[in-house]
């Protein structure tokens, strides 16, 4: 086989196109993600009844089975309930009419909520508990308790384990391709069908993607590095 160098840079051309889905779909499973996850991780901390064994059930079976059986769960799934409530009730709206997108936003941002939990609960947990207890002596509720001191210590705790479960998720959005929603893995998939270049597009694809990791590492270690100084009250 012989490798064709400037192909590589034509397929790396024609892959930035996907490249807004992609971090289109990373970003909207990371932020929703990290609502959810850290609305599960309180609910768990505090033991708040049911709720504490929901977030623990639904982290336990999220984190137990693969990305991919998330998103065909939510695929597959999703609109059959749709469709048999929507016409319980009399209604005309299918599944239909939902963007493919909407379902992979669903699936993904599950998927990292259960993730996501465990680095938020981790980070509230590494905070010192007799902290919370002087908060409540001096007349704080558990509110601004957890909002002024405790989230602000966790979140810098929280930095490494959050940017990988970032970095998971960008990486997991290639399983979009199989909804036939086109990110970065498709785009490589549809260039290289042109010419049956399918090495060539890879490398691109695979340069891409590490590229984007070390954007994310970087930007982590500086947020890391200017959380710490807040920390050891380097910045005023």
């Amino acid at each position: 086989m012989k490798l064709d160098p400037w192909f590589i840079v034509t397929a790396f051309v024609k892959l930035l196109s996907a490249l807004p889905m992609t971090l289109l779909v990373t970003a909207v499973s990371v932020i929703c993600g990290f609502v959810i996850g850290s609305a599960v991780a309180l609910a768990r901390i505090y033991r708040i009844p049911v709720l504490s064994q929901l977030g623990a059930a639904y982290v336990t079976f999220i984190r137990g089975t693969p990305m991919l059986m998330h998103l065909f769960l939510v695929y597959f799934g999703l609109p059959a309930l749709i469709d048999t409530i929507s016409g319980a009730l009399g209604l005309s709206f299918r599944s239909a009419s939902i963007p493919l997108i909407d379902f992979v936003f669903i699936s993904f941002s599950l998927t990292a909520g259960a993730y996501m939990s465990e680095v938020v609960r981790a980070g509230i947990l590494a905070v010192n508990k007799g902290q919370i207890e002087a908060a409540y002596s001096i007349g704080m509720t558990t509110w601004q308790a957890l909002r002024r001191i405790v989230l602000p210590q966790a979140f810098a705790a929280s930095i490494p384990h959050f940017t990988n479960s970032v970095i998971g998720m960008l990486h997991g959005s290639t399983l979009a391709f199989t909804v036939s929603v086109v990110e970065i893995q498709a785009k490589a998939d549809i260039v290289a069908a042109t010419s049956w270049k399918f090495f060539e597009a890879y490398i691109a694809a695979a340069l891409l993607f590490w590229g984007l990791t070390f954007l994310i590492e970087r930007s982590s270690a500086l947020l890391e590095k200017r959380a710490n100084s807040y920390n050891r009250g380097g910045v005023a």
